[in-house]
């Protein structure tokens, strides 16, 4: 892959498009609508989207977008729900340049704040979603493949799918199984693709399960412990074609946590005194 890190913008240099483009787009959006927004704002071409870290091989683009959402987020200027949508807060929208140019000296000022007082610092909160997911990939990368189906066949039956089977049909466009999901009163076939795989996952994957699908099934699920390449994501929804979805490995985390399956999330009591509902007794 031509280029390099340094071709791109740093995270901070991100932050204000952030804003810019939840404003741009009504307020909220998701991941990726932030980051194709964010892509043509700069006018980023294809070979810049698809530049990796050489360690990580992770998409440097996505990743500093990661980065300057989680700033963001620490200072209160955006919040996320639990289906990754991402929305500006009141504060954000009355942010000035000034005010989010400051943003990373006022986290890493409360972090060494915090590291002093030896307590859990505004850093380690924006890099903690990150490590678990780093920690379940790298396991779900170390399953075998027939592994790997029947734990996509069980996050299937988790979220209300029914008749999941896993078929395995090799050579046969990557159809791994299949099963029926029931919306109110309508019920879709649906065909699936698990690809335990690192790196990324490119558009010709996608051309291949959506040609094997036609005639078999409504619906269309790749479900993979990799990235998408921007160019597999827009084949995914283009034009006059079935649109297929697509779990990445981060969206595939989300789920196993969503369902507490291999992951286990702690939840922490705070007590607060109120002596004023005392005074009423």
């Amino acid at each position: 892959m031509t280029g390099s890190p340094s071709d791109l913008p740093r995270f901070s240099e991100l932050m204000p498009l952030v804003v810019e483009a939840l404003e741009a787009l009504g307020g909220s959006a998701s991941i990726d609508e932030l980051n194709e927004w964010v892509a043509d704002k700069l006018a980023l071409s294809e070979a810049q989207l698809e530049i990796t870290y050489p360690k990580s091989g992770d998409y440097v683009f996505r990743d500093r977008v990661s980065w300057a959402r989680s700033y963001l987020k620490q200072a209160g200027y955006v919040d996320n729900s639990q289906r990754g949508v991402w929305a500006l807060t009141p504060q954000g929208r009355q942010a000035t340049l000034a005010d989010i140019a400051a943003v990373p000296k006022h986290v890493v000022t409360a972090y060494n704040r915090r590291k002093a007082q030896e307590a859990p610092g505004l850093e380690d909160a924006v890099a903690e979603d990150r490590d678990w997911k780093e920690q379940l990939l790298e396991h779900l990368g170390q399953m075998a493949p027939d592994t790997f189906e029947r734990l996509c066949q069980r996050i299937l039956r988790e979220k209300g799918f029914t008749k999941v089977e896993v078929t395995g049909r090799g050579g046969d466009g990557g159809i791994d199984g299949q099963g029926v999901l029931r919306i109110n009163l309508l019920s879709f076939q649906v065909i699936f693709q698990a690809k335990r795989w690192k790196g990324s996952v490119g558009a010709s994957v996608v051309r291949d399960f959506r040609g094997a699908m036609v005639g078999r099934a409504d619906k269309g699920l790749i479900m993979t412990t990799a990235r998408f390449t921007t160019e597999a994501s827009r084949e995914a929804t283009r034009d006059g074609a079935p649109a297929i979805d697509l779990v990445d490995g981060e969206d595939f985390c989300e789920l196993l946590k969503e369902i507490r399956l291999g992951v286990r999330v702690k939840m922490v009591e705070e007590v607060e005194v109120s002596a004023s509902d005392l005074a009423d007794i």
